[in-house]
């Protein structure tokens, strides 16, 4: 299970297994957060299994579902606010990690993190930098830079 931090606060991931969500907190993570939609995948144990394996691993639980590469502000609002809210580190993840990266450059805490950290991040994620770079470019656009 390869884990990737982003910032002192946040870590993406492929999708985890049950078994997997009930060693985060052994790892020192304090929530979990799902951006995967329930039903995209046969056999995928969906929101409802990772909510109860999340809390009995003591864990918090927030589940963001994202369709696609179609993120709204309104997604990218919520998963910025859920990361805040945690007592603690977070990992968030989808199918691959890349929605969940993507949700952190649109609107996470990037730590000043300069464009080629980000996308060595990505790379390391094994999220495409096509993906992030324009997002990127938006975001720092948006922001006056």
């Amino acid at each position: 299970m390869s884990i990737t931090q982003l910032s002192p606060k946040l870590w993406v991931m492929a999708q985890p297994d049950l078994s997997a969500i009930a060693t985060l907190p052994q790892q020192g993570f304090a929530a979990l957060i799902n951006n995967r939609p329930d039903g995209e995948e046969p056999g995928q144990a969906g929101s409802a299994a990772e909510a109860a394996a999340a809390q009995a691993a003591g864990l918090g639980y927030a589940h963001i579902p994202i369709q696609g590469l179609s993120l709204t502000e309104q997604d990218v609002e919520r998963f910025r606010q859920e990361v805040e809210a945690a007592p603690g580190p977070v990992v968030a993840h989808c199918r691959s990690g890349t929605r969940s990266f993507l949700l952190w450059v649109m609107g996470g805490d990037l730590g000043g993190a300069s464009d080629t950290e980000i996308l060595t991040r990505a790379d390391k994620a094994g999220v495409k930098r096509e993906l992030v770079a324009p997002r990127l470019a938006a975001r720092r656009s948006a922001d006056g830079r």
